[in-house]
């Protein structure tokens, strides 16, 4: 990626969407190109069909190219899925030369990535959170420091090796090259996320159509992430049962008129909808559309909850969740998950856009955008860059190894 154009390609469960951008100044990103398509042969994040998916993941990128004008050879991919675990692991090394170096970080990391991964499992990312040196814990950047024993804490994100390279040839189908896969929650991070709530403590959710996304941030590093296997797709299937409707009608239905919270809407609202067996439209009451998808959504947010009390860090996010994808466009959908999980909750969506930009200012596209922001930090080097801040307000420019360490890259 020695060129200023970068390349993401967000594969959903409900769209196919190919971003080309050019990298203009230092951190600024210009939408050169858009592809959007809906999916097919994808359910909650996996290939089902590989046929059907491949076709859409080429017609995407070639509506991505026809509007650039550009040729696409490679790109970064996201990821979700059931199948998608993480793990934490400590790393140990002992210091030779009496001063830490990149080698011996990078060592460090290597000795973390020795814990038992089944064969048939690839690692995605790692991710280094802190140091340890000489029992000294809290460490951010301990290149220069005199020391004689190092530990790192890293945690390590694996996928099932089958789905990853399903995904792979799907993509080189359409003669692209998939050059890195990043998991959906922390590409939504990039172009969601404040660096107050990183620092803070935070949980992305990323509810798209087949998954919700989950990554936890706390002092500024990412510490657990998990994918579930529910999304919007199941609140669209719970109406088509509830009011005995077609699955596309469902879902007009959901965006038109849904709403995640029963007590807010009006008693007499009615909407028109045709039921299966019916010659002419009928009538339905909003309000038991309404209870059908609070039901769901409540469920959803309950399943969220756990996940957090099971990795416990329940107790280390005063900045609430930030709320992100296509389901949380839902009205009432804020304030039914801060009664739910008991934390601020906003919702995000991509800002600052140039470019083609008329579609993307929603929330079902921070993972797409936050994909470009990725590959821009990866384009001069080939691995993560970051600029940190120091304690003094000013900027610590890492070389390229540091980078790499301080970001996600197996």
């Amino acid at each position: 990626m020695d060129d200023p154009f970068v390349v993401g390609i967000d594969i959903g469960t409900t769209k196919v969407c190919t971003l080309v951008a050019r990298v203009e100044g230092e951190r600024s990103l210009r939408i050169l190109g858009v592809g959007i398509e809906p999916s097919q042969g994808i359910r909650k994040g996996t290939i089902v069909d590989l046929a059907a998916a491949s076709t859409a993941i080429a017609r995407s990128i070639e509506k991505a190219q026809r509007t650039s004008g550009l040729e696409i050879t490679s790109a970064l991919i996201s990821l979700a899925g059931s199948h998608v675990a993480s793990v934490n692991s400590r790393g140990v090394v002992g210091i030779s030369g009496g001063v830490i170096d990149e080698l011996d970080i990078a060592r460090a990391l290597e000795a973390a990535q020795a814990v038992a991964i089944p064969h048939n499992r690839q690692i995605i990312h790692v991710i280094q959170r802190s140091f340890i040196v000489d029992g000294q814990d809290g460490i951010r950047s301990p290149i220069g420091m005199h020391g004689y024993r190092m530990e790192v804490e890293a945690h390590i994100i694996t996928a099932a090796e089958s789905t990853v390279e399903n995904l792979r040839q799907c993509v080189q189908a359409a003669g692209v090259e998939a050059s890195q896969f990043v998991l959906n929650p922390l590409a939504s991070a990039e172009v969601v996320l404040s660096e107050t709530e990183r620092t803070m403590g935070a949980i992305v959710c990323d509810i798209g159509g087949g998954t919700t996304d989950l990554a936890i941030y706390i002092d500024g590093d990412i510490w657990h992430t998990m994918v579930l296997a529910v999304g919007g797709n199941h609140i669209t299937s719970d109406i088509a049962h509830g009011l005995r409707l077609p699955i596309d009608q469902a879902e007009e239905v959901k965006k038109k008129y849904g709403h995640a919270v029963e007590s807010e809407v009006a008693e007499g609202d009615v909407i028109n909808v045709r039921s299966f067996g019916q010659e002419g439209p009928g009538q339905v009451n909003r309000r038991e559309l309404a209870h059908i998808i609070e039901a769901r959504v409540e469920e959803i947010f309950q399943l969220v909850l756990q996940e957090i009390k099971r990795s416990g860090y329940d107790g280390l996010l005063p900045a609430g969740m930030v709320l992100t994808g296509g389901s949380s466009l839902l009205p009432g959908i804020r304030n039914l998950a801060s009664s739910v999980m008991g934390l601020p909750v906003r919702l995000a969506r991509p800002e600052n856009l140039v470019g083609l930009t008329d579609q993307l200012h929603s929330p079902a596209y921070s993972t797409s955008v936050g994909l470009l922001h990725w590959a821009m930090l990866m384009s001069e080097t080939g691995l993560v860059r970051e600029r940190r801040r120091s304690p003094k307000g000013g900027f610590l420019d890492s070389d390229k190894i540091k980078d790499f360490l301080r970001r996600l890259l197996p």
